[in-house]
Parts: structure tokens; C-alpha cells; sequence
């Protein structure tokens, strides 16, 4: 049985184990919001939330040593010094009179190839809102959701590219990269072909 058993080992080594925790803490601070599977959320919920909790004791009483000291302390986890200066300026005095729970764990579903059920975590004050983005864009094309479609989308770029590239050719010179391009043809035979002629 796992009476007393702190953590869950996630299937890996505990090198393995510290190193996803490190890189998923940093994205979860960088951007607010990350999506995982429900077992590792649950893991970085109070790794994250001792991060913060030390930025808060740093920030606290104001003294310059205090700081730098919990400064290191959270460098040691997370090595990007401007996700730990986001941290210090930015996240922790937002949660200065708040005593812990920092992280919400919201479950999405379930993820499509091993159906794993998918938690999204993210910051206290940070909600991640999709349809913000879309309406912050405004209107933007919508791609195709076929294969199809989007094969057609890409042959019409390409062909408005070429068109927009021979307007402007013709428009600096007219004919010369016509002549050019069968110039370096003939000086390269214009194929793959071997001297014999065969493939």
C-alpha cells in the first residue's frame, strides 16, 4: 500500500520527474495558463505554489537581502530570469494578501490519442478566455477544416504570391526574368537527367 507516500512518480525517474515540473511551472507562470494531464496538475499545484509563496516572503518586508535571497532560491528551480522577474514584479505582489491557493485546476476532457483525461491549470487572476483573442483579432479569415480546403487555401497564396512576384518583374523590367529563367534552364539542361539522357 502507499501509506505516507508524498508525491506521485509520473512513471519517470525523479531527474525526469523535477525536470518536467521545472519546465511546467515556468510555461504555467509565462503565460498563466498550461493544459496537462489531470495526475501531473496535480503535482505542479504545490510545486507552483511554493514559487510564489517564496517571491511573496521576498517582497514582503522590502529589505534588499530578503529579496535576493528568495530571488536565488526560486533561480534554482527556474533558471529564465525573466519568468522569475515576472514573478517578483508581477504575480506575487497581486497575491500579497492572499494566504495560499494561487492555482486553479479546471478538468477539459479527454485527450484523443490515449484518452487521458486533461486538466487545465492556471493562475489565480490570469483566466484564460479563447474567445477574447478571436474577438481582440477581429475579423480573420477562417481556415478550411477539410484537407481539402486547406490544400486549396495554400495553392491560392502560392498563386497570388507568383502573381504579385511576376507583376512585379514585369513592372522593373519587362521580359528580363522571363529571360533568365530560360537561360539558367538551358544552362542546366532543364531537367534531372543524366548525359545519356535517362532518369
Amino acid at each position: 500500500m502507499r501509506h505516507r507516500v508524498g508525491h506521485r512518480k509520473l512513471g519517470r525517474v525523479t531527474e525526469h520527474r523535477i525536470s518536467m515540473l521545472r519546465n511546467q511551472a515556468e510555461a504555467l507562470l509565462q503565460h498563466g495558463h498550461i493544459e496537462t494531464t489531470v495526475p501531473k496538475a496535480k503535482e505542479l499545484r504545490p510545486f507552483v505554489e511554493r514559487l510564489i509563496t517564496l517571491a511573496k516572503r521576498g517582497i514582503a518586508d522590502g529589505s534588499a537581502g530578503r529579496a535576493l535571497t528568495a530571488r536565488r532560491e526560486v533561480l534554482r528551480d527556474i533558471p529564465n530570469r525573466d519568468v522569475v522577474s515576472k514573478l517578483f514584479t508581477d504575480i506575487a505582489p497581486r497575491y500579497a494578501s492572499r494566504p495560499g491557493g494561487y492555482t486553479r485546476l479546471l478538468r477539459v476532457g479527454y485527450r484523443q490519442g490515449d484518452s487521458a483525461e486533461v486538466a487545465q491549470v492556471e493562475l489565480l487572476g490570469f483566466e484564460f478566455d479563447p474567445k477574447a483573442k478571436t474577438e481582440k483579432e477581429g475579423k480573420t479569415a477562417e481556415k478550411p477544416k477539410s484537407v481539402g480546403g486547406r490544400l486549396k487555401a495554400a495553392a491560392d497564396r502560392l498563386r497570388g504570391k507568383r502573381a504579385a512576384e511576376v507583376a512585379a518583374g514585369e513592372a522593373a523590367a519587362p521580359g528580363t526574368k522571363s529571360q533568365a529563367r530560360a537561360a539558367a534552364r538551358k544552362g542546366s539542361g532543364g531537367s534531372r537527367r543524366g548525359p545519356s539522357g535517362n532518369k
